[in-house]
Parts: structure tokens; C-alpha cells; sequence
């Protein structure tokens, strides 16, 4: 198993882990998603279809790498994948702007139409595909583009909280902990992009990422919570029809990736100042 020169295993390895289990988790999601209408429009498969053959391939790549040693495999398939899930989040990105924005161009019509950035989580898994082939994961700029990618999802996390809320008038108070929580995430992970950060921020970042795992299992308690009591007569009625129980997950699946950056950019930040004086202090005299 393919192990960094600490000896721990490659966060490579972990990040793709994650980016498979991301697009494997993303079937059901589309599934629940676009049964709302019951796949009307034959180019609403196209992401139900892709999440079902990308992760086949992808672990093709992964055994070809890990069992076999053939890294070129593991890349070219993860390329491929990655390029076409890229593909998929734009238009659909299109595709649900499509369905009402485009035609209005209001405000209104962004918060009720089709969750217009949902397709860009395909966007993202493919260029994170690509990144990790592309990037090595021993250098400090591998950990900082998982952040950045983490920051991404935040900053979807906040937009898909707001619209999908404001669809309702924040019927419930606590709708607003999303919108708060993954604005706290956004500002958390956007300073080390700014100035040079040290440990202690990186811990208390980390703190925060945790706040947001809880967030997100709150949300999904709440959501199907909702569906289970819900108006229809079968609970899969009410899981179409209802808020959707998935969403609130994307705050937990986004931590872990945070995590990982943060995890892999510790490595590579300064120590702290107290560290620094007392190693300059207990070391040994060149004289």
C-alpha cells in the first residue's frame, strides 16, 4: 500500500477514497431528486446513468494502483472520469437554470426553480479526480487545494441553505443554523489562504469542521424526521416530495474533506513561536 515518507498511508489514497464513495453516494440523490417528476426529460438520467458506471471504473484505476502497481490506469481512468463528471455538472447547471431562471431572471425564480448548483458537485469531484493525479501530495500545495475545494463546498452549503430555506420564509428557526454554520466555515477556511497560518489556527479550524459534522446530522434528523410524518401515504412519497433528507449530509461529507486538508497542510506550517524558541534553546551548540 502506497505509504508517504512518514510512513503513513498516502493521503492520495485517501482523498480518492473519498472521491469514490462521493460519486457512488450521489446515486441515491439523484434518484430521490429527480423522481420529484418522475424523470420527465430524457437528459435526467445522464447523472443517474454516470454515477452508476463512473465508480466501476474508478475502482478498475484503484486496484490497478494498488494491487497491480499500474499507476498509468489509475490516472487515465481517473482522468476520463473526471473530465466527464465535469461535463455532467455543467450542463446540468444549465439544464436547472434552464428550467426556470433563464426564462424570468429573477431573484424569485433562482430560489424556486431546480437547485441550480447542485450539478457542480459533479463539477468538483472531477476536478478533485484530476487534481490528485496531477498534484503531488507530499508538496504543501496538494493540502491547500483540498481546503480550497472544501471552501467551495461551504460556500455551496451556505447558498443551497439559504435558497432552499427562503423557499419556505425560514419557517423554523432553526433553518437559520445552516446558513450560519457554513458561513463560520467559509470564514474559517478562507484565512489561510490570506496569511500564513500556524497549528493553533489550524486546531481551532478543525474545531470548527467538527461544528459542522454536527450541523449536518442535525439537519438530516430534522429533514427526515419531516418525511417520516409526512402527508403521503409511503415514506418514499414523502422523501420525493419532502425536504430533501440527503442535503443536510453534504455538511459532514464536506468536514471530512476539510479535515484531510487540514490534516496534510499541519506538516507543512510553521511551528509555533513558543515551539520555535524552545527547539533554539535545547539545541545542540555547532561550536
Amino acid at each position: 500500500m502506497p505509504r508517504n515518507s512518514q510512513g503513513y498511508i498516502r493521503p492520495r489514497l485517501w482523498l480518492e477514497v473519498f472521491l469514490w464513495l462521493n460519486v457512488a453516494g450521489l446515486v441515491p440523490d439523484i434518484y430521490l431528486a429527480h423522481s420529484m417528476n418522475q424523470f420527465r426529460r430524457p437528459q435526467e438520467y445522464l447523472p443517474l446513468y454516470f454515477s452508476l458506471a463512473a465508480p466501476p471504473l474508478l475502482l478498475i484505476g484503484l486496484a490497478g494502483w494498488l494491487l497491480w502497481g499500474r499507476v498509468m490506469l489509475w490516472r487515465v481512468l481517473g482522468e476520463l472520469v473526471g473530465w466527464a463528471a465535469i461535463l455532467v455538472g455543467v450542463l446540468g447547471l444549465i439544464f436547472h437554470l434552464e428550467s426556470r431562471f433563464f426564462q424570468e431572471l429573477t431573484l424569485a425564480s433562482l430560489v424556486y426553480s431546480a437547485p441550480f448548483a447542485a450539478p457542480l458537485a459533479y463539477t468538483a469531484l472531477g476536478l478533485m479526480l484530476i487534481m490528485n493525479r496531477r498534484v503531488d501530495p507530499d508538496s504543501e500545495e496538494w493540502p491547500r487545494w483540498v481546503l480550497l475545494f472544501a471552501l467551495g463546498g461551504f460556500v455551496g452549503n451556505f447558498v443551497f441553505s439559504l435558497a432552499d430555506h427562503a423557499s419556505n420564509g425560514f419557517f423554523h428557526a432553526t433553518e437559520w443554523i445552516p446558513v450560519i454554520s457554513s458561513g463560520l466555515a467559509v470564514g474559517f477556511l478562507l484565512v489561510p489562504f490570506l496569511m500564513t497560518v500556524r497549528r493553533g489556527y489550524l486546531a481551532i479550524c478543525a474545531a470548527v469542521m467538527l461544528l459542522q459534522g454536527a450541523v449536518g446530522v442535525l439537519g438530516f434528523y430534522h429533514h427526515f424526521s419531516a418525511s417520516w410524518h409526512g402527508p403521503a401515504n409511503s415514506l418514499f412519497g414523502n422523501l420525493v416530495s419532502g425536504a430533501p433528507v440527503l442535503a443536510p449530509l453534504l455538511f459532514a461529507d464536506v468536514m471530512l474533506l476539510a479535515l484531510l486538508g487540514l490534516w496534510v497542510l499541519w506538516q507543512h506550517v510553521p511551528a509555533e513561536m513558543g515551539e520555535q524558541s524552545e527547539r533554539a534553546i535545547t539545541a545542540p551548540s555547532m561550536h
